[in-house]
């Protein structure tokens, strides 16, 4: 898809023009800016350009898989800031709901020191699986992408599936218990805030179901830099605030 380097690209907002996205109520026929394949959207920007997940996604998922699968991190917050910071990821997008499960993925693999081959067959079912969850799934659908994600890796490095006996209960209760985390904090949506709060959330059950400590997050300060980019940044209500 090299049409995505033909153009400039915003990391806010839509990507093509920098204008504020609008969230309908109906559903239109639009077609994508980039790929210009048709879709039923009720987003689009206030000049009506309109992004689809695939072309949105596509520079931080590649971005995602090289880097996670190349890096001995084991710290999933780090992994994923590092990731964040690259041009080629945007402030809020459905990379997001690939990161959470990549970052916890390898993480969990770095610090138990399984083998590379396992790790990269995680990311890409992880990839694969997040392909499913929409941009806006948590405002319209009521289930943030970021706490999909922790299930999404519980049930990767678990191998769980729907017939499951021992480990289906937690691969549901990790994802409930970051939605919680994140429903307390409120909207509107930020996916950073919620990215880390996920990941927050799934490294102490990770350390009390499954023993294994991906990072030491009681006394870690998760310190988000990217507000700048958000102008819906709550400011100092956000746990998380440059400045609080």
């Amino acid at each position: 898809m090299d049409f995505l380097n033909q153009r400039k690209k915003y990391k806010v907002n839509c990507m093509l023009c920098g204008e504020d996205l609008v969230y309908g109520e109906s559903y239109e026929d639009v077609d994508c800016i980039y790929c210009n394949n048709k879709f039923n959207s009720n987003v689009t920007c206030k000049d009506g350009h309109y992004v689809c997940d695939s072309c949105h996604s596509l520079k931080g998922v590649e971005l995602i898989l090289t880097y996670c699968k190349s890096t001995d991190k084991t710290n999933p917050i780090e992994i994923a800031v590092d990731i964040m910071k690259s041009k080629n990821f945007y402030m809020h997008g459905p990379e997001h709901h690939f990161l959470v499960p990549a970052a916890l993925i390898t993480s969990y693999y770095n610090n138990i020191g399984e083998t590379s081959e396992l790790k990269e067959k995680g990311l890409l079912i992880a990839k694969k699986r997040s392909e499913d969850i929409k941009g806006g799934f948590c405002g319209f659908y009521g289930n943030c992408g970021a706490a999909v994600g922790t299930g999404i890796f519980m049930s990767i490095i678990t191998s769980t599936t729907p017939l499951t006996k021992k480990t289906w209960g937690i691969t549901n209760e990790i994802t409930g218990r970051s939605l919680i985390k994140i429903s307390e904090l409120g909207g509107p949506r930020c996916c950073k805030r919620n990215l880390f709060t996920a990941i927050r959330q799934a490294t102490e059950f990770v350390d009390k179901k499954l023993n294994v400590k991906l990072y030491d997050y009681e006394d870690f300060k998760i310190v988000c830099d990217f507000s700048k980019l958000n102008s819906e940044c709550i400011g100092k209500e956000c746990p998380y605030n440059l400045y609080k």
